[in-house]
């Protein structure tokens, strides 16, 4: 187990993480960036990513190496907390039970509809005025 990386890809709306871990003390990168350093002072973000860690209690093992673009930065956290979670299946099948009990293995498909012809929006329209 020493010195194995473990890969997963994890998506959410136009977000796409792929995530590499590795036996170690619980960093996380993301984007050749401290975890920190790319949230800022957003904790609830970085309590999305590390939730299923937690979950599994395995927070201090694993080093975590993301790579993530696309989307803004709610979906990309949560296509982060996809991939991780899909990553540490691939390392123990065990944690699965919990990981798919808690959601985090199902892929969130909603996206953004489409905006129509002749409308303002996908369903808003215009203001209409009877006189």
């Amino acid at each position: 187990m020493e010195g194995k990386k473990y890969f997963a890809t994890g998506r959410r709306k136009t977000s796409v993480a792929r995530v590499w871990m590795e036996p170690g003390n619980g960093a996380i990168t993301i984007n050749r960036r401290t975890m920190d350093d790319f949230f800022g002072g957003l904790e609830f973000k970085k309590a999305t990513v590390r939730q299923p860690l937690e979950l599994c209690g395995v927070a201090d093992k694993y080093n975590v190496h993301i790579n993530v673009q696309g989307g803004g930065i709610t979906g990309q956290a949560q296509a982060i907390r996809h991939g991780i979670a899909r990553t540490l299946t691939v390392i123990d099948e065990q944690m699965r039970a919990t990981l798919k009990k808690a959601f985090l293995l199902t892929r969130d498909s909603r996206k953004t509809e489409r905006k129509k012809y002749g409308l303002k929006k996908a369903r808003r329209r215009f203001q209409f005025s009877k006189r």
